[in-house]
């Protein structure tokens, strides 16, 4: 209770000592632009709450081209103590102006505003850049920075997620990011971290209650939120991904092997026990604690930067919002509820695991054998990014063959076998064949664990894997193909990739791979930065777009303007990613 006290006192001095400041109007007054056609301007502003703009104020001009009489949406009457009664615009104002002109052109919108606070700006100029024969969206004017850039930009979903914050509704913006949180946890992010804990529950044995279980649970769901919180607001203010740090051979290599040590022990290797001096007194701590908290909380924070660094929509938005503005308590406490949000089905998972478990007896020895096989399969995906293919190929043949011989997969059933003795050997023939044809692969040089017998086929097995990249390790080298891309007047889409990443791994065995999306991308020049190892280079290229890791998708049309509002921030399947490179193209 005096957590949550202190916690609910941090966010209202935090909403109270933003009130009090006014915001510089840039901020207050976003403004964008885009050319609807190649007679029509709109130019826009969107409005933070407690602002609002004064119609009869708009100014316009235009360098390259004619301007006529802009076209104004209905506002607000106010009676405003400067200027008598007024029409003003809150939220957002778009204006409709007719242009004459034959190419590109730079609008000189001039605009002026209030804040209800007291405060009245001088009118301020705001400049954008279109290209009106090829209907492009206007480059919105240079901010501060570049994450900045990213926040007022405001078109794609990583921004429009950040504006969550900029509301007052401090509930719905937590309960927003808790759903957000639920959602991510049907990703692959979340899937290795099932496993871990379910062996954590059944490593304390049968006599585990329902209680103990969820309490072991919630230490761990809750050292997951807590480092989710703090490494990423320590990212969104560094401006860097830092998980991306531990995704190294040697420590993923350290934390496989204790997935090893621990699979180990349930196969009746060993017993991992403390010295005897130490044991009684940590077992009585134990029993009275439901378990080894501290222990099982470190577990879990270790599994949230190592098992699950995954950087999503709603992640990126947080993390935009906390590099901006610096409100590390708003944007920690999103993170923290949407971790809660990831956690919720492990919750379940550990409460209901107790009643899963069967008697003392045989079958709870082949319980223990099987959490260990998962999580010696938890070791070998922990490091499939690390090793070679062929390696991986050959340990998932192993964790597929073995277990088939334990069940009899090659022993003649009796006549008199039970369902449960024929169930048994029907799996283990199924993981025989798998792993036989995953050993095939081995030998037969296959690219992709999934298709271990796709050597067979004919074919080339890069088209299988969508059009090829060319890779950029430095912003020079990326600025210097973008130059030579708009003088051709190609398209350009950048991807950010890692081998650690398990989202750009599905968008290229799921989405780039299909027929329609890898027809569509050969229309354009294609460049992926591997930000795999984090260094320098690799953290100036996410800088340069305000991302904070992989996947991220960047798109420039013919002309050479950036397409802010079709940045694609995460996974999306082939359906939804045709949409954006059909808007691309057009």
């Amino acid at each position: 209770m005096l957590i949550r006290l202190l916690l609910l006192s941090l966010f209202v001095l935090a909403g109270l000592a933003r009130a009090e400041e006014p915001l510089p109007p840039e901020q207050a007054f976003r403004f964008s632009a885009r050319a609807v056609d190649s007679k029509t301007i709109e130019a826009r502003w969107q409005i933070t709450d407690q602002y609002y703009m004064y119609r009869d104020k708009f100014k316009f001009a235009v360098e390259g081209g004619t301007l006529g009489a802009p076209s104004y949406p209905p506002g607000k009457i106010k009676d405003d103590e400067n200027f008598g009664k007024v029409e003003t615009y809150r939220k957002e104002v778009k204006i409709l102006i007719p242009v004459a002109a034959a190419g590109a052109v730079t609008l000189k919108a001039v605009s002026q505003g209030c804040w209800d606070g007291g405060i009245c700006y001088p009118p301020i100029t705001q400049e954008a850049k279109l290209d009106l024969a090829a209907a492009g969206i206007a480059v919105p004017p240079a901010p501060t920075s570049a994450r900045a850039a990213n926040v007022d930009a405001g078109g794609d979903e990583t921004s429009r997620i950040a504006g969550l914050f900029k509301g007052d509704n401090l509930a719905l913006v937590l309960l927003s990011f808790f759903g957000f949180g639920l959602l991510l946890s049907l990703t692959p992010c979340v899937f290795p971290m099932i496993p871990i804990l379910s062996g954590i529950i059944v490593n304390h044995g049968h006599a585990v209650s329902h209680l103990r279980a969820f309490v072991l649970s919630l230490a761990y769901v809750l050292g997951m939120a807590v480092t989710y919180a703090i490494v990423g607001v320590a990212a969104g203010l560094s401006g860097t991904l830092l998980s991306a740090a531990l995704q190294n051979v040697w420590v993923l290599g350290a934390f496989a092997l204790v997935f090893v040590v621990l699979s180990l022990s349930m196969f009746g290797f060993y017993e991992l026990q403390l010295p005897a001096a130490l044991q009684s007194k940590v077992s009585d701590t134990a029993n009275k604690q439901g378990g080894s908290l501290p222990a099982i909380a470190l577990m879990g924070a270790l599994s949230a930067l190592i098992v699950g660094p995954c950087v999503a929509a709603p992640l990126a938005g947080a993390l935009l919002y906390i590099a901006k503005t610096g409100d590390a308590v708003l944007g920690g406490s999103a993170l923290f509820v949407m971790a809660l949000g990831m956690g919720a089905p492990l919750l379940l998972v550990g409460a209901f695991s107790r009643s899963l478990l069967p008697k003392s007896g045989p079958w709870m020895e082949g319980v223990k054998k099987f959490f260990g096989v998962i999580m010696l399969a938890t070791a070998l995906w922990l490091v499939s990014p690390v090793i070679p293919l062929w390696t991986q190929m050959l340990g998932w043949a192993l964790l597929l063959v073995v277990p088939a011989i334990f069940l009899h997969a090659l022993d003649p059933l009796p006549a008199n076998a039970h369902g449960w003795q024929r169930l048994g050997k029907g799996l283990g023939v199924v993981l025989l064949l798998s792993g036989a044809a995953m050993l095939a692969g081995v030998l037969g040089g296959a690219k992709d664990p999934l298709q271990p017998l796709g050597f067979l086929r004919a074919g080339n097995a890069t088209e299988a894997h969508g059009p090829a990249f060319e890779r950029i390790a430095t912003v020079d080298k990326l600025d210097a193909r973008l130059a030579e891309a708009k003088a051709a007047g190609k398209p350009v889409m950048l991807d950010f990739y890692a081998d650690w990443c398990v989202s750009c791994k599905e968008m290229e065995r799921f989405t780039f791979a299909d027929a329609k999306v890898a027809t569509r991308m050969k229309q354009m020049l294609l460049l992926q930065a591997d930000v795999t190892a984090n260094s320098d280079a690799d953290k100036a290229l996410l800088k340069r777009f305000g991302l904070f890791g992989p996947p991220g998708i960047i798109f420039w049309s013919s002309t050479g303007t950036e397409l802010a509002d079709l940045r694609v921030v995460g996974f999306q399947n082939a359906e939804t990613f045709l949409p954006t490179l059909d808007r691309v193209l057009r």
